[in-house]
């Protein structure tokens, strides 16, 4: 069978960070994915710039990563071979061309790897089917699978563009957005797809939309590697437990999703989206068909061209010139279920993960990431990675990814933040100074809180009219108090007690207390200073300042009246 284009075991696709005392010559800005996990060691983190797509990126590394270790199996000694791996300082590399490690699972699924396969192959996360059960005509086109660009009637307010002459994408930043789409992808309409007679356009949303992606993160990508790694449940079928690349044959359509069956299956094979990429025509290879008698031809082969059989010359313009974008499966799936959430409990008892949103500061979901038992309403479960992340190092930091997004098609804004060291005040290492992570969270929430209710119920008295909308004033407030904030909040964090003194966790509450309030009171002072000219606006001020002070205040002023 001819060799597919573009490999991404061997392509340089995927941007990283080396650390300072990597070895080895001119370090490239990019590699494959031998190359990544053969010198995980050696590579500080990914470089990835959009969030969703760093944070799909990743569960597809943990899925390798659990392959070539030997870790995607469940059994009791598994804490004990991963520290193992850990101390052989990387990943296996296994002979060359033999079984096991990185090396021998690459050569067994290497012909799964490539992102083009026009003698009607398996190219990477898509379905060759849909050269046929869409409608050629009516492609969902490259500004559709990037999807940081205008699309459709959309606004353009970065860039310029049409759908007729689109800025065609190279592979990396194509495969990138692939995955985006897999993981993230939206609920809706989409192109029609025809299976078994009958034509359907509309998908469900991908496992991961709206939610905020919590992960381990150490000193090098070995170490956020195997601390994001979460060993296989009771329930779990090993043997059926498969990669999309790794089935045997693509799933039907018509039947409802297949049951995650383990770890590998859980980060890699819950889409509700089916993709398939088009090579640009002045590429090496044809448009993929869906079977390899009905390949359709692209541009003739270069004069240079390798002939069939023979691995192509790697091309570094090779684009992308279309995508089909659709529907899965017609039939819903199961729940939405992922290690890497925080998931949380409506009013009515459904769980649903928490979700991302980009004027939230990290800090404010610190308990619920090193506690046990969060404090909270909605019961905030933390995500099931945190519960053996920190075997591998107490020296773990926290990388929060999302798309701030709703439910079906809207997104907003990507979110990326992550935290200094934090795994070292872990319930389970310092159990003594639980309390105090949950209280200091708790006082700069509160006081947030109190800033809001104060200005809203400041601003409605002003302008006397309760149906008048706050939000200027709420946004120059958020703006000012909960930046302050967090600062306040990574400083006095800092100086909790490392040690194991039970009687002294590190924090001053009553000062704590007194910190947040007073940047609550500096934040409401500078938002109302406009309106105390007049008397109408200093009364309304003064009346509500008493909400920043909760309601123990408030009833004292009462009393004294």
């Amino acid at each position: 069978m001819p060799d597919g284009v573009y490999s991404l075991i061997e392509e340089p696709w995927i941007p990283v960070r080396w650390r300072p005392d990597a070895a080895g010559g001119p370090l490239p800005q990019n590699v494959g994915l031998r190359e990544l996990l053969l010198r995980a060691q050696d590579i500080a983190q990914l470089a990835v710039a959009d969030a969703p797509a760093h944070a799909a990126l990743l569960r597809v590394l943990y899925a390798l990563t659990a392959r070539v270790t030997g870790l995607d199996g469940a059994g009791p000694d598994w804490s004990e071979r991963r520290e193992d791996i850990l101390d052989e300082g990387r990943l296996p590399p296994g002979p060359a061309g033999g079984q096991g490690g990185v090396e021998g699972y690459f050569a067994r699924w290497r012909e799964r790897f490539f992102v083009f396969d026009p003698a009607g192959g398996r190219p990477w996360m898509q379905d060759v089917r849909l050269a046929r059960q869409c409608d050629p005509a009516n492609t969902a086109g490259v500004n559709k699978l990037i999807v940081t660009r205008p699309a459709g009637n959309n606004h353009a307010w970065f860039r310029h563009g049409t759908d007729a002459r689109p800025d065609l994408p190279a592979v990396p930043e194509a495969v990138l957005n692939l995955l985006v789409w897999h993981y993230w992808g939206p609920s809706g309409r989409c192109s029609a797809r025809e299976v078994a007679g009958v034509k359907s356009a509309s998908a469900t949303a991908g496992p991961l939309r709206t939610g905020l992606s919590f992960h381990p993160e150490g000193d090098s990508l070995f170490e956020t590697l195997l601390a994001g790694l979460v060993p296989a449940r009771s329930t779990d079928r090993h043997e059926h437990d498969l990669c999309p690349w790794e089935w045997e044959d693509l799933p039907d359509p018509d039947a409802p999703p297949p049951l995650p069956q383990g770890p590998c299956s859980r980060l890699t094979a819950r889409s509700r989206h089916a993709l398939l990429l088009v090579p640009h025509d002045n590429t090496t290879a044809g448009p993929p068909s869906s079977s390899g008698s009905e390949s359709r031809p692209g541009k003739p082969l270069p004069a240079n061209q390798p002939a069939p059989g023979t691995a192509p010359a790697p091309d570094p313009d090779l684009l992308v010139g279309d995508a089909y974008i659709t529907w899965a499966y017609r039939l819903p799936g199961a729940p939405r279920d992922d290690d890497f959430l925080i998931w949380q409990t409506s009013q009515q008892g459904n769980r649903y993960p928490r979700p991302a949103d980009a004027t939230r500061g990290l800090w404010r979901d610190l308990d619920a990431l090193l506690l046990l038992k969060p404090a909270g309403s909605a019961q905030p479960v933390r995500p099931a990675v945190f519960h053996t992340a920190q075997e591998v190092t107490d020296r773990l930091r926290v990388r929060a990814l999302g798309f701030d997004q709703d439910g079906q098609a809207k997104d907003h804004q990507f979110v990326d933040a992550s935290t200094p060291v934090v795994f070292d005040l872990a319930e389970e290492r310092a159990p003594h100074t639980a309390p105090a992570v949950g209280q200091l969270r708790q006082l700069g929430e509160t006081h947030g809180w109190r800033l809001e209710r104060a200005v809203r119920r400041a601003w409605t008295a002003y302008m006397n009219d309760p149906k008048s909308d706050a939000g200027s004033w709420l946004t120059d407030a958020a703006g000012r108090y909960w930046p302050r904030a967090e600062r306040e909040f990574w400083n006095r964090f800092a100086t909790l007690d490392r040690g194991q003194n039970p009687q002294d966790p590190g924090l001053d509450a009553a000062e704590a207390r007194k910190a947040f309030q007073r940047l609550a009171e500096e934040a409401y002072d500078a938002v109302t200073a406009t309106v105390t000219r007049t008397q109408r606006g200093a009364k309304a001020v003064s009346e509500a300042r008493t909400e920043l002070y909760g309601s123990a205040r408030t009833t004292s002023k009462k009393k004294q009246l």
